[in-house]
């Protein structure tokens, strides 16, 4: 396959005297896969290129900015395409904003879901957090991360817990809530998400490729690291009936679970992982 795309994200808020933000500057440059594989005509805003930029919270001023770079080598889509980078960007940028707020990561999300139109993202919010048992006392080395998106018609918050010893980190537990509308067959729907899960882990806390004299370095699985079925962690997926109409299921898990374990790792060391995979960027943190 082709090379999955490079992403760079810089976000810029405003916070006001409760710690509440009043304006978000989101600015994503990347290159666009589908000029390279479809055509897209040139200066044509590219759908897969902005996905969960928009996060679902109430700001009052909000811009977003999209460049396309070309940075040389032929990209193909990562699964989820770009809601795994925006997400990764907003939900890490999101406990940025709740850490200078001095406030709690679930609190302070669910302080800015106001309105109707929330209800979904309130609702699998609270029971992500509730089924983690956000709140309680961990040892040291030991912490809770949350991320929040709607891709594909389907809302999900997962909360991973992580400990970490030196430079290494542990993904002991993923709780996912998941609203995804209408299901035929929860049990392939839970199959889904963990697949996601575990691919997802895999990029986000390890794979990468490097280049060395204009050539990519990386030749198989054995200098191109994947999750191992003994680093797996447990799953507790919790489905959310409902009456919606079917949101996809195969994509969205793959998202959340880098902003996740991301801010488990701040929980439980202070320091701010902003790039992927997470332990190279953990080393520089």
């Amino acid at each position: 396959d082709f090379y999955r795309p490079l992403g760079l994200n810089r976000l810029e808020a405003g916070l006001d005297a409760s710690g509440k933000p009043v304006g978000i500057k989101h600015q994503l440059t990347s290159k666009s896969i589908t000029q390279v594989l479809f055509g897209l005509p040139k200066k044509t805003l590219d759908p897969f290129m902005v996905e969960a930029q928009v996060a679902p919270y109430s700001i009052p001023n909000t811009t977003h900015d999209l460049i396309i770079h070309d940075y040389g080598f032929r990209p193909g889509y990562l699964r989820a395409v770009s809601h795994t980078m925006n997400c990764f960007a907003n939900e890490s940028f999101m406990d940025e904003l709740a850490a200078a707020a001095g406030a709690d990561p679930v609190a302070y999300r669910l302080s800015l879901l106001q309105g109707k139109e929330n209800e979904r993202f309130v609702a699998v919010l609270k029971l992500a957090a509730e089924k983690a048992g956000w709140g309680r006392k961990l040892p040291k080395g030991r912490g809770l991360g949350v991320a929040l998106m709607e891709g594909y018609g389907t809302y999900m918050a997962q909360v991973a817990e992580i400990s970490m010893s030196g430079g290494d980190v542990k993904v002991h537990k993923v709780t996912v809530a998941c609203d995804c509308g209408h299901m035929v067959n929860p049990g392939i729907v839970e199959q889904q998400l963990e697949s996601g899960i575990i691919y997802g882990l895999s990029h986000a806390l390890y794979s990468e490729n490097t280049v060395e004299k204009g050539r990519i370095v990386q030749s198989n699985f054995n200098d191109f690291r994947v999750l191992r079925q003994n680093e797996s962690p447990v799953i507790d997926i919790t489905l959310v009936k409902s009456s919606e109409k079917p949101g996809g299921t195969g994509e969205p898990s793959t998202s959340l679970i880098g902003a996740a374990v991301g801010n488990a790792i701040f929980a439980a060391s202070g320091k701010r992982v902003r790039s992927m995979p997470l332990v190279k960027g953990l080393k520089s943190a």
